[in-house]
């Protein structure tokens, strides 16, 4: 298989993730996969790719991948893998999960760090709901989540999450050993051959739990003064801790050899944390014959059996976890209970982790070519024949117009007659700064293709935040004519009038600068909406319209709406017409008040409807996600088994 690996951290950073994802690595290498992993390290080796990150602010250890849509996407569709993991969830890795999504690559996931539970040890549990939001958003990208607990899979299923399997860990035991003891080093610690060293091994941070690591150190020197304690590891807290605890000894960053050396030298590992995804330091304590004391939890309630091969207590419960502490000091090398903690690690090498992710990635692998097989790339979907289709508003030159959903639209269409009702192009708002974009001249493009390819009529028709076309009206160029208002009539020989409908509104004609200056609170509305169900989409609740929501409950903003309405299909009685279409105040409408049907194409900034007129002559107001829905597939025999 081919397997590219997305991540903030790698070899040789010194983390749990780091190691876990080199050991990966180098497992699926000898079974004979391609392995390249795109990382935020310095240097790149063979196999590898760096991409730009940042530092967390305060913590210079983390780096933070910055996204690389278009990179990771151009590379996946010059060399395609087979599957590919996403180990972190930051903007890299997010970036990394829509482009795979994009190109329809099998992805997994990894949830390896709590960390929404981070946020009460830094002062922000009041951000840790939107934190756990936006983890499960991510983690419903991919096709599975893979995490290396019962109980972090427990906990991710709970929260809702979706596909979440089990990927343990395993421990290099001829790398961690006790025959690593070094008598040197122990003395350099103050430790004489007898004396017990405690240690605690991680990042030197809050969510650590380091105020009960120090506090379970001082009551161990208590109960026995020649005791050593030993921090390996560095973080934001390391000078802060080294000042106020002089006794201890901050030996910073252990990395292969000499981390092994470190833990051989020590007989107590404490291992306080509370938000764990799996705990490697735990595996590699026992390997190295240590009595480890730790929570019942992740790593801990997989492999630790309490007074056979370890301590432990429930998560907590801080006074028993000391008291294990001070238990374990007087278990020296030989005793059972270090010795089967060895003998427990001795049965957890990386072979059968390895073989489980290989079997993880190429499952989702089969089953993707399956896919493939039953499903065509890219579903077809039968044209709706209709005689006309009217639109209005689609506010072309705006961040929110939905410029590629009008498209998508069109090109399931085919009809005789297409209506622009107004306000297509947003001049006010191009006036104001807005940006035109290529999504917006594609749709210009799909309406002329139309003209040319299916000889559809154009009818354009003016409204007020395209007005500059005022001035060129009437005017007529190939199959497009450009006006101020169209007469149509259906196959029914039913006459409707078709204006924007700005005229009827008062603020609009009267008052054009309450006009601009409403446009620019609707653009403000808008930008406050578009972050507002950004959230909700985290939280996994539908789509909510904010000024929908205000001219619902603004009782002038109701009354205005209805006397619209009232005027227009006055105008519409006047011209001797049977119903009126009209745009303009973006609420969709389809009913009959007397003897004249009145319909509003509503927009596409928010409501995303139409009208059509199909081959019968009737009208229909509809709307574009029910449009496609309902769309009949076209069949294709050679696609199918």
């Amino acid at each position: 298989m081919k397997i590219d690996i997305v991540t903030d951290t790698f070899v040789p950073d010194v983390n749990g993730v780091a190691m876990t994802l080199g050991r990966l690595t180098d497992g699926l290498k000898k079974r004979g996969h391609t392995v390249h992993v795109i990382h935020t390290g310095i240097t790149a080796k063979t196999g590898e790719t760096c991409v730009t990150a940042v530092s967390l602010p305060g913590y210079k250890e983390i780096r933070v991948g910055l996204p690389k849509p278009f990179e990771l996407r151009t590379r996946w569709l010059k060399s395609r893998p087979d599957a590919i993991y996403v180990a972190t969830e930051s903007p890299l890795g997010k970036s990394a999960l829509k482009a795979a999504n994009a190109l329809s690559i099998p992805v997994a996931s990894g949830f390896h760090t709590n960390f929404h539970q981070y946020m009460a040890q830094y002062g922000m549990g009041g951000f840790q709901p939107l934190a756990l939001a936006y983890l499960k958003h991510f983690h419903q990208r991919a096709d599975c989540t893979l995490t290396p607990s019962k109980d972090m899979v427990e906990l991710l299923c709970r929260e809702g999450f979706q596909n979440v399997h089990l990927l343990g860990r395993g421990v290099d035991t001829e790398l961690f050993s006790p025959h690593k003891r070094c008598e040197t080093l122990r003395s350099q610690w103050g430790a004489s051959t007898e004396s017990p060293v405690a240690v605690m091994v991680g990042r030197v941070a809050p969510e650590k739990n380091f105020d009960l690591a120090m506090k379970t150190f001082e009551q161990m020197r208590q109960a026995v003064p020649d005791v050593q304690c030993v921090v390996i590891g560095d973080g934001p807290l390391r000078l802060k801790l080294a000042v106020k605890y002089p006794w201890a000894h901050f030996v910073g960053v252990q990395s292969g050899e000499e981390l092994a050396k470190h833990y051989a030298s020590s007989d107590v590992l404490i291992f306080p944390s509370e938000t764990e995804t799996f705990g490697n330091v735990l595996l590699e304590a026992m390997a190295s014959g240590l009595a480890t004391v730790s929570y019942d939890y992740a790593a801990s309630a997989l492999h630790v059996i309490n007074e056979e091969n370890g301590l432990k207590t429930t998560k907590g419960e801080e006074l028993t976890f000391i008291n294990h502490a001070l238990q374990a000091l007087s278990l020296t090398s030989d005793d059972d209970l270090r010795k089967s903690a060895r003998n427990t690690a001795e049965t957890l090498g990386w072979d059968h982790v390895v073989d489980s992710f290989a079997n993880r990635l190429i499952e989702m692998k089969n089953r993707n070519k399956i896919k493939d097989m039953t499903i065509p790339k890219k579903t077809k979907r039968k044209k709706l024949s209709c005689r006309t289709v009217f639109l209005s508003d689609i506010h072309l030159g705006t961040l929110d117009s939905k410029a590629d959903e009008v498209v998508n639209f069109l090109k399931h269409i085919k009809c005789n007659k297409l209506v622009l009702n107004g306000d297509i192009i947003d001049g006010w708002a191009l006036k104001r700064g807005s940006r035109w974009t290529s999504r917006h001249s594609r749709f210009i493009r799909k309406v002329i293709k139309m003209t040319e390819q299916d000889e559809t009529e154009v009818i354009y028709l003016r409204g007020n935040h395209d007005e500059i076309l005022e001035r060129f009206l009437p005017l007529s160029f190939g199959k497009i004519r450009l006006t101020k208002e169209h007469i149509h009539t259906t196959a029914k020989d039913q006459r409707y009038l078709v204006v924007h409908g700005d005229g009827f509104d008062s603020v609009s004609t009267n008052h054009k600068w309450l006009a601009s200056l409403g446009a620019v609170g609707y653009d403000f509305l808008l930008s406050v909406n578009r972050f507002y169900n950004h959230y909700r989409a985290w939280c996994g609740k539908e789509y909510f319209s904010l000024s929908k929501h205000v001219k619902a409950k603004v009782k002038s903003a109701v009354s205005f709406v209805d006397r619209y309405e009232e005027l227009l299909q006055e105008l519409a009685r006047h011209r001797k017409c049977d119903g009126i279409i009209c745009g303009h105040i973006h609420t969709p409408e389809d009913k009959k008040v007397g003897d004249i049907h009145y319909l509003n194409s509503g927009d596409w900034v928010e409501s995303l409807t139409a009208i059509i007129e199909h081959n019968d002559g009737t009208m229909e107001l509809i709307n574009y996600a029910n449009f496609m829905e309902n769309l009949e597939p076209q069949q294709n025999p050679e696609n199918s088994l």
